[in-house]
């Protein structure tokens, strides 16, 4: 007689995906969800809708997209639009010199060459001028579905089972779950480096030794990866912090994953982006022909928000050719839309001075940018005005990660409940006002501490309230729990 027992349970599937976390909002967007439909069904709650402060999906939170990246895609989709007078001449140019890399001029073809040639060697262009002009080879860059799939595909090629001991990446606490979760699924062992919060989230090459020396022990250290601009920390390495960085790697011969999607949302007077590409080529010879490099930067995020277009790339310094030869394997699971990938040229060349769209595009960064900086501004003043609260200065990114006091009490009540403090109360603060936030045990926190995550994505006047709400329940928190 046959076997009733199911092939696919919770204890049969791959223990490394079951080591994959819940998404960073889990039950709270859950339960967001039950709120708002109970708000639409008429049951009474002490404030009109959810408002969600948690996303990194500019237009989401209603940012409308640059002009002439969105013109220039519904050019080349319709190119019967080119005989319209409503676009401006610069984006018919730029549409047509992309239809005519397509196959068919259609951007419904796979268009291997476009995605496999064409699109490396602009790329490999931007990144020689963002750097100064250190060289960029077009056969080192790979373009992929957005930074996920970047992630994914790059992290794949380098953790592997060792003999003995499992491979292990350094990856920054906190940070981005899609790391974390990443090396789960490749079987490889997570070892977290703190940067220090006193301190701005400043990353010191000391501390990282101390977490190889232990590591040492349950595995082999392998990769170490940097978020530059943090997310969700806000802060931007200095020159002087990347170098040190790149010598960490060269001594203890570790692989450097540098995660740059944040690179043009740099706001705070003084801070700079600087690429690890141009800082390893700063620094010599010596270095940069030995110490291996994978960046990411995708359309995401910088100025462009483009979330749901899903295109990317990585660059590979210093790795061996025949190494891309099972990247294309990896790759053939990972088709990316062309329409994407077009976008991502034209996001990386935008229109210049004396171009008859470059005053839209500007005026639109600049008031990005600004808005950023006023919210980073306004952010760190409320939030630190309120006793048990403190926010580092945001430089870069999207978001704030500010600390926040839990008293013992709502600690063990948290604890009693199956929750994490912070989640406990991201909870009590959802049920309050109806502000969703991402807690900060979603992304790793040093024990003891509490965070959330806050993005700097509504409009100005709109996110002081959000944060004055914010403050004003902490204080009813603080005085109700202490």
């Amino acid at each position: 007689m046959a076997s009733r027992r199911k092939l696919l349970t919770l204890e049969s599937i791959n223990p490394s995906i079951r080591a994959a976390k819940v998404p960073i909002l889990g039950s709270i967007t859950i339960r967001a969800s039950e709120i708002q439909r109970e708000i639409e069904q008429g049951i009474h709650k002490p404030f009109p809708r959810i408002t969600s402060c948690c996303y990194g999906d500019m237009q989401m939170m209603g940012h409308r997209p640059r002009t002439f990246f969105r013109q220039v895609a519904a050019l080349c989709t319709y190119p019967d639009l080119l005989e319209s007078a409503q676009f401006p001449e610069d984006a018919k140019t730029r549409a047509r010199a992309i239809l005519k890399t397509l196959d068919s001029g259609s951007v419904g073809s796979y268009n291997p060459d476009y995605i496999a040639q064409t699109l490396p060697q602009k790329i490999a262009s931007y990144v020689t001028r963002r750097d100064n002009g250190a060289p960029s080879d077009p056969r080192n860059i790979i373009v992929c579905s957005g930074a996920s799939q970047a992630v994914l595909s790059a992290l794949s090629l380098v953790v592997n089972e060792e003999p003995e001991l499992k491979m292990g990446v350094l990856v920054p606490v906190p940070c981005y779950p899609l790391y974390t979760d990443t090396i789960a699924l490749c079987g490889g062992v997570m070892l977290p480096y703190y940067p220090e919060e006193e301190r701005g989230w400043a990353v010191s090459a000391s501390r990282i030794r101390e977490s190889l020396s232990a590591a040492r022990k349950r595995c082999v250290p392998r990769v170490i990866c940097v978020i530059n601009p943090g997310n969700p920390t806000g802060h931007v390495l200095t020159p002087e912090n990347i170098s040190e960085l790149i010598l960490l790697a060269a001594e203890e011969k570790l692989l450097i994953f540098a995660d740059e999607v944040y690179q043009d949302n740099v706001f705070a007077p003084g801070a700079v982006f600087q690429s690890f590409k141009k800082v390893l080529y700063q620094m010599g010879a010596e270095y940069s022909e030995r110490v291996q490099l994978m960046s990411v930067h995708s359309i995401s995020k910088g100025i462009s928000g483009e979330c749901g277009f899903r295109a990317g790339y990585i660059e590979f310094v210093n790795i061996d050719p025949a190494v891309f030869e099972f990247l294309y394997i990896l790759k053939s699971f990972d088709i990316p839309a062309v329409i994407g990938a077009l976008m991502q040229e034209v996001v990386l060349d935008p229109p210049q001075a004396g171009d008859p769209s470059y005053e839209t595009f500007m005026k639109e960064k600049e008031t990005l940018l600004h808005n950023l900086s006023e919210n980073a501004q306004n952010t760190e003043k409320i939030l630190n005005q309120t006793p048990g609260i403190h926010c580092n200065p945001i430089q870069g990114g999207l978001y704030a990660f500010p600390r926040v006091k839990i008293p013992e009490r709502a600690i063990r009540l948290a604890q009693d409940r199956g929750q994490e403090p912070d989640d406990f109360f991201c909870h009590l603060l959802l049920e309050d006002t109806g502000i969703v936030l991402c807690s900060g045990n979603a992304f790793g926190q040093a024990a003891g501490t509490y965070h959330i995550r806050i993005t700097l994505l509504h409009p100005i006047d709109e996110l002081k309230s959000i944060l004055q709400k914010i403050t004003q329940f902490h204080t009813r928190f603080l005085a109700e729990y202490s």
